[in-house]
């Protein structure tokens, strides 16, 4: 018997307890996980072998999420990827930014790791109908 492939879900966060949190959470969800610390890697990652989702934390060494996300909007082969922003920056201009640039939600830290599954749970939901 085939075991069903798992939805690879990318994470990229700099505070190692919050990455161990949602790879944790995710992981013990079904998702196989790819946790990186920076922006630098996240688009690494991405760019290699495109996940399905990815969560990306706005603030990070090297690449912030948001260049992160530009850079995978601009690139024709992971411009339709589904991203989520995690981040401390609360203040609505931010959050403006986050979805002007093409984040398909905004998750604002600190967060219920219950809630963000939620959230990964219906952007994969919407696309995968």
């Amino acid at each position: 018997m085939v075991e069903p492939v798992k939805t690879r879900i990318l994470v990229a966060d700099d505070d190692r307890d919050i990455l161990e949190l949602v790879v944790f959470k995710l992981t013990q969800a079904g998702y196989e996980t790819v946790a990186v610390a920076d922006g630098v890697a996240a688009l690494a990652a991405i760019e290699a072998d495109p996940p399905r989702l990815a969560i990306l934390d706005v603030m990070m060494p090297g690449l912030s999420g948001i260049d992160v996300l530009r850079k995978v909007r601009a690139n024709e082969a992971t411009k339709d990827l589904d991203v989520i922003l995690l981040t401390a920056r609360s203040r609505d201009s931010d959050v403006d930014v986050g979805f002007a640039t093409g984040a398909n939600d905004y998750v604002i830290k600190p967060f219920s790791p219950r809630e963000l599954l939620h959230r990964v749970n219906a952007l994969l939901a919407r696309g995968n109908k």
